[in-house]
């Protein structure tokens, strides 16, 4: 066949290794080189991948990668900005929100929004990221003022904002459809969704994990309207908790069959539970629950994605601030070639026990892609290249760059956001 097919790279050592394993995974593993859809028993079968299978697996994983979107390694300078904690769900997995009686619920007014989203665009950022609690008693036009208000003041930078959970909130409190609160974010600037809210999209799971949460098939309406109406959307997964292999392949067949039909998801982001505040681990389902995922998990995590889902989502985000710098550059050689943003303020893994704090600088990005042997670039939200950075281009530093350790404390924590008094939540 192609260069692809086992017979096109039988004399490397991928073809050494797959003809060394059960013909069971061989066969599997040859239909993902020769572009073939895999079918859910055989994804199962690839997620219980041991020694040599397992070996063999990343090397596809990374040969497929390499065929598909080459060498680079992409990132985009953003800002995260959860604008409050208060929350009328109950998630077992989430240890950000609060409830609007709790003392450590807060709340950014509108014109905070703005200075944050305007404080990342002097350093550098492109995107600003919202995402939040579901407020009580939320005004329905609550995130269009928002979209419209840093559009008026940033027109040039990108909102990324509002999962399917808030949307479908926000459509509620309004009294709108969620195709018309969609053209009306648009309208007012929303460039994308985070396809976060997914967890694991089986009921089963989320009436575990996140009862009352969105279900499977209103978080499919959500984004597959989205993306009729032009608006492109991240699609994720959340592992390492109660869910099963059979419910991971399921996910990603499902994530796979929506994005041939619909075309709008730029990229496909595996998340790791972060357990260790998380009620969910400590008190829900105490000794029932995984302690989120292994190393050996999140790399097969990342590489059965690239194999599944490789020719019709080509962009594979692997999550430093859920799996650490170290592993996240491991995952570059299990398929992924995207480390997400700098982030700044990220607070709902850090609220939950994520402990690579909340900001890393574009510099650290591309060391980590360097030392993997790859080519950095900065993106946009939407994957355009913005910049390729060479090997001696490293003591050209970004605002973000430049800022020593006192000065990124400045832009504060989770833990000081709940404890002051400027910004307390306060209801009616």
């Amino acid at each position: 066949m192609s260069d692809n097919s086992i017979e096109g790279i039988k004399g490397s050592s991928i073809g050494g290794l797959i003809r060394s394993i059960q013909p069971r995974t061989a066969r599997i593993l040859e239909q993902a080189l020769e572009g073939r859809d895999l079918e859910e028993s055989g994804i199962i079968d690839l997620f219980s991948a041991k020694h040599g299978e397992l070996l063999a697996l990343l090397m596809v994983a990374d040969h497929l990668r390499k065929e598909t979107v080459g060498d680079v390694v992409t990132y985009v300078i953003n800002r995260n900005i959860n604008f409050t904690n208060v929350c009328v769900k109950r998630c077992h997995f989430c240890a950000f929100s609060r409830n609007h009686r709790s003392q450590e619920g807060y709340w950014l007014p509108l014109e905070e929004i703005v200075r944050r989203a305007c404080e990342a665009r002097d350093y550098g950022a492109t995107e600003v990221c919202l995402q939040a609690g579901l407020p009580p008693d939320m005004q329905g036009n609550l995130y269009i003022r928002i979209c419209q208000a840093i559009k008026d003041a940033l027109p040039e930078v990108h909102i990324h904002a509002f999962s399917p959970e808030e949307i479908l909130y926000g459509a509620q409190r309004s009294g709108m459809s969620i195709s018309e609160y969609l053209r009306e974010l648009k309208g007012a600037g929303l460039g994308s969704l985070p396809g976060t809210s997914a967890e694991i999209l089986d009921d089963e799971v989320r009436a575990l994990i996140s009862p009352g949460r969105i279900s499977t098939a209103r978080w499919i309406e959500v984004v597959s309207t989205a993306h009729q109406l032009g608006i492109p959307t991240t699609s994720t997964i959340m592992y390492g908790h109660v869910e099963s292999d059979y419910h991971c392949a399921k996910h990603l067949l499902l994530i796979r069959d929506l994005q041939r039909h619909t075309g709008g998801f730029t990229e496909f982001v595996p998340l790791s539970f972060v357990h260790s505040e998380a009620p969910l681990y400590t008190t829900v389902f105490r000794n029932r629950v995984r302690a989120g995922a292994t190393g050996i998990q999140v790399l097969k995590m990342h590489a059965i994605a690239r194999l599944v889902l490789n020719r019709d989502i080509p962009n594979i985000q692997a999550s430093w601030v859920k799996d650490g710098t170290k592993v996240s550059q491991t995952c570059l050689a299990a398929g992924a070639n995207d480390l997400g943003g700098t982030l700044v303020n990220e607070s709902i893994s850090s609220a939950a026990g994520a402990r690579q704090g909340q900001l890393i600088c574009p510099r650290e990005l591309r060391r980590i892609i360097r030392d993997a042997g790859r080519i950095p670039a900065e993106r946009s939200t939407l994957y355009e290249s913005l910049r390729q950075f060479q090997p001696d281009e490293d003591d050209l530093f970004g605002p973000l760059d430049r800022l020593t350790s006192h000065e990124t404390e400045a832009f504060g924590s989770y833990d000081q956001m709940i404890h002051r008094s400027d910004f307390r939540f306060s209801k009616g």
